[in-house]
């Protein structure tokens, strides 16, 4: 029985049945931005991970730094608890981030960082320290959160709560989820007018004006909402946030765990405001994907609250927090990160996905092509044919995940010109050969679909 079948056998894997026929391919090797596949009859494809292994891998695979990092570390230990305990790699990631996170003239930055396993983990935590900081406030009846409609902040339950109601898992829990209140989605940024944006904003205020007695903070994905649709809005929605929040004493959570470190073209998506959080959350890309890994950061003031709370600490402490060696990996990673050189790497990235990807448009599946920082977007007028897709960007040397209407790309910093290049060719083929055609071409129809449709557009990407 191949590995493949074995898996099938054994395990789940994410948003999937348990099932016989789940299409799954075998990573032999990973290297830079590619990886080798082998498909369960044999066949091997070496593609460009258009993904980042999930948005985490901004690094690249096998990055001598962080290969040096981990097997430093482990000669030395691999996990101690962090209970009474403390080490070098926890305190010097900590004085990293802390460096590193927004920051605006007369407000409180934000100092203080509690490790997290995960990227749910850490919104768990900021929840729950919001919740203490309005009891230790005198404020106890504050137990809701504000959150947006297309929001996505996790999968375990405090989190799953402030998800988009509609379109997240809400339905399948019922009754095990909390009450929250949810204002409207932004506006789309590439569409909206201050007027349309100051509407937005007045219909936020109205709505917390009228829940503030209940409500402990607001929480948002800033700039680009991810898993809820990649839908970026104007980062003036945050300015005005900002005052709702000041306005009626709520805490103001920003979820950076997809949006942190560069990839929307600054380094956390607040700074395209200018806006300073209440509580911040951070993940994926903080280990360059090789360890799960997860922080927290709020004020001095918040911090202080809750330490001088009835219950004198934060109710949280998971068995692996601050690991050592997952902590290890991320100073590595921010190493890279603060030589300043994702900046240059991201704006490549966004002016290759811009190019490339605009013949797409000429397909007649084809709603939406958009692009924010390292970030580019295919929106269909119906569901992606997941299967297809991917097999055919396999087939196209490009590896994507597709979800709902969308085909979309966050690549890792370290790609060229010509892997995006790559990735903006497969993603447009893939989606022409499955839902151009409504059948599944051979690869050299697919090409020559490909080919009439940059001829239309000009293109030569």
């Amino acid at each position: 029985m191949g590995l493949i079948q074995r898996d099938r056998a054994r395990l789940w894997h994410p948003y999937a049945p348990a099932s016989p026929d789940l299409p799954l391919w075998e990573v032999e090797a990973a290297d830079g931005v590619r990886l080798r596949l082998r498909g369960e009859d044999g066949t091997r494809h070496e593609v460009v991970d258009a993904m980042s292994s999930w948005w985490s891998v901004i690094h690249g695979y096998r990055h001598p730094a962080l290969d040096a990092a981990a097997k430093t570390q482990l000669d030395n230990f691999s996990h101690v608890m962090f209970g009474g305990l403390t080490h070098a790699p926890a305190v010097e990631l900590a004085e990293r981030l802390v460096a590193m996170a927004p920051a605006a003239p007369g407000r409180s930055g934000l100092d203080r960082v509690f490790l997290a396993d995960s990227g749910s983990v850490a919104v768990e935590v900021a929840l729950k320290l919001a919740v203490q900081f309005q009891t230790a406030s005198g404020h106890p009846q504050r137990q809701r959160f504000l959150s947006l409609r297309g929001g996505y902040h996790g999968d375990t339950f405090a989190a799953m709560g402030i998800c988009d109601p509609v379109d997240g898992m809400h339905s399948a829990f019922p009754g095990m989820l909390a009450g929250n209140v949810f204002a409207p989605r932004p506006p789309a940024a590439a569409s909206a007018t201050p007027e349309v944006v100051q509407a937005w904003a007045s219909d936020v205020a109205e709505l917390a004006a009228a829940h503030s007695a209940e409500l402990a903070a607001i929480v948002v994905e800033p700039v680009l909402q991810g898993a809820g649709g990649m839908h970026a809005y104007p980062a003036e929605c945050l300015t005005a946030l900002r005052q709702v929040a000041d306005r009626h004493g709520l805490l103001l959570i920003f979820d950076e765990i997809a949006t942190g470190f560069g990839r929307t073209g600054e380094l956390f998506a607040a700074d395209h405001a200018g806006v300073v959080p209440d509580i911040m959350c951070v993940g994926k890309a903080l280990t360059g994907g090789y360890l799960t890994l997860a922080a927290m950061l709020c004020t001095a003031e918040v911090a202080a609250a809750v330490s001088g709370g009835h219950a004198g600490a934060l109710l949280h402490g998971p068995t692996f927090m601050g690991n050592p060696l997952a902590c290890a990996v991320a100073n590595a990673g921010l190493g890279i990160i603060e030589t300043g050189r994702w900046r240059a790497d991201v704006a490549r990235i966004g002016t290759g996905l811009a190019s490339g990807l605009a013949p797409v448009l000429e397909l007649g599946a084809v709603r939406n092509v958009r692009t924010i920082g390292a970030v580019g977007v295919i929106e269909l007028h119906d569901a992606v044919d997941v299967p297809a897709v991917t097999a055919a960007a396999i087939r196209h040397g490009v590896w994507v995940r597709p979800f709902r209407n969308l085909v979309y790309t966050m690549p890792p910093y370290i790609s060229t010109a010509a892997d995006i290049a790559q990735i903006a060719a497969g993603m447009t083929a893939a989606v022409a050969e499955v839902h151009e055609t409504g059948v599944h071409v051979t690869a050299v129809q697919a090409a020559g679909v490909l080919e009439r449709v940059h001829a239309r557009s000009g293109s030569t990407s």
